[in-house]
């Protein structure tokens, strides 16, 4: 674009050693849908342009919706005044760039069914759908549905000479159900979230799945509430995505490690003289960072540094290998930028993100884990979550769990909940389910930040037993 050339020049006019522009476009759709009825559907849209520029080893970074020339000087003189402002109180020599080779290039999300090219009475058609099964069912008190579409237009100007155009566009869909009885409540729920088109809700069969989740939550209604005790621990994949967002994904953000991002539990215990040598997990616990994986939810083509999406080996063989970098902090590890700054919107700073953090697939089925427990719970469905600021301890509850006794699964079991440290769960994974039990799920809500940034990143996990857990433990 035209004019984030000419903003890159001015900032470098006024005094900026290195400066990129982000425009930004975006329009989300949120769909709501009651079982009495109710519904909300609401559109809304954002454009604007974010500068960053460093002066004197000091960064700043301002940002416009509007987009004239006078607009944009004024954000190249204010971003480059923020910068010179800081440099006056930086320690050290500050920030300095390695040069990019300039590129030209363009990503766009693989899209089947663009997902507002699909009239909203047409959605909110295929949600009552799924809710008309539960209509008029037996303890059933509420049921809900929901989707998002959304899409990104943004360019990258750098005064590396990089121009990166990309079209990113994500979709999904989400169910819960809640049975009341006398004396209690039970809600069992479903979402799923990924980078792709219309096509996708479509293949989430909702009116099925809700079906089997009204069943459920009656039958917890009168399920006996999970025993507290030390058990195996086998979860599901919804869960182990979870256990690897919170306990996994956010400790290896290396801003956080380094304390410059302290908000929502915010440091983390994986030190720097932790690389290439701490026992996170067992042998059996590989993880990854790939942004390149289709349909992940973290997956794009360039991160707003202008640097491609990669994948980045975090945990081999249960080791500690890499952290989640920024063209600024991986030189301390005389590092590239592993791809992992984003920014919400046009109006944000990036920071470090996850993209899509991988439990890569083991070689068990689920079936064959189940049956080499003699004594232990299979838990699914996240309910609850808490972690204190170092990512060590951790609570997590689940909406459905069930006894395993002998190799086989019991009875159905209520408010289930687990508790651990960080490594010392890891390291007690002895089996993980393979390929064809393994996906990628969607988490389009993961905060970061003041002020808060939401953004949306993805999980592959697929079921894993971890030995000798805490379990059913009230917070």
């Amino acid at each position: 674009m035209l004019e984030l050339e000419k903003v890159l020049g001015i900032a470098q006019k006024l005094g900026a050693e290195y400066a990129d522009a982000r425009y930004v476009s975006t329009k989300a759709e949120p769909i709501f849908l009651e079982s009495d009825g109710a519904s909300s559907v609401s559109t809304s849209k954002s454009t604007g342009v974010g500068l960053r520029v460093l002066v004197d080893g000091a960064w700043g970074f301002a940002s416009t919706p509007n987009l004239n020339e006078r607009s944009l000087g004024q954000l190249a003189k204010e971003a480059v005044e923020i910068a010179s402002a800081s440099a006056m109180y930086k320690k050290g020599e500050g920030t300095s760039l390695d040069p990019l080779p300039s590129i030209n290039v363009k990503y766009k999300t693989p899209v089947k069914v663009d997902p507002f090219s699909v009239k909203a009475e047409e959605k909110l058609e295929y949600l009552n759908d799924a809710l008309s099964e539960v209509k008029g069912m037996p303890d059933i008190s509420r049921a809900r549905a929901s989707m998002i579409s959304y899409t990104e237009e943004k360019v990258f100007l750098s005064t590396d000479g990089r121009k990166i155009s990309q079209n990113l566009t994500y979709t999904g869909a989400g169910i819960s159900v809640t049975a009341r009885g006398p004396n209690d409540a039970q809600s069992r729920s479903f979402d799923d979230y990924a980078s792709s088109g219309y096509e996708f809700v479509l293949d989430l069969d909702l009116k099925t799945k809700i079906q089997d989740l009204a069943r459920e939550a009656r039958e917890l209604l009168n399920a006996p509430v999970c025993p507290e005790g030390v058990t195996d621990l086998v979860m599901g994949g919804s869960m182990t995505a979870l256990q690897i967002h919170e306990s996994c994904g956010h400790p290896v953000e290396l801003d956080r490690v380094m304390g410059w991002e302290t908000t929502y539990a915010g440091t983390s215990f994986l030190t720097p003289e932790k690389k290439g040598t701490f026992r996170y997990g067992s042998p059996e616990v590989h993880i990854v960072a790939d942004a390149t994986i289709p349909e992940g939810l973290g997956s794009f083509g360039y991160d707003d540094e202008g640097i491609e999406a990669q994948r980045t080996d975090l945990i081999v063989d249960g080791i500690f290998q890499d952290y989640l970098t920024s063209r600024e902090l991986a030189p301390m590890f005389d590092q590239e930028s592993n791809g992992s700054m984003r920014a919400v919107g046009w109006e944000n700073l990036p920071m470090i993100r996850m993209t899509n953090i991988n439990l890569e697939p083991g070689d068990w089925t689920l079936d064959e884990i189940i049956r080499d427990t003699q004594d232990g719970i299979f838990v699914d469905t996240p309910k609850s979550w808490s972690l204190d600021d170092k990512r060590l301890n951790f609570h997590f509850g689940q909406e459905i769990a069930f006894e395993i006794k002998d190799g086989s699964l019991g009875r159905m079991l209520k408010n289930s909940a687990y508790t651990g440290m960080t490594p010392e769960f890891w390291r007690s994974c002895d089996a993980v389910a393979g390929k064809d039990e393994w996906k990628v799920w969607g988490t389009p809500g993961c905060a970061k930040g003041e002020p808060v940034q939401v953004i949306h990143v993805g999980h592959g996990a697929s079921p894993a037993r971890f030995r000798n857990i805490k379990v059913g433990v009230e917070e």
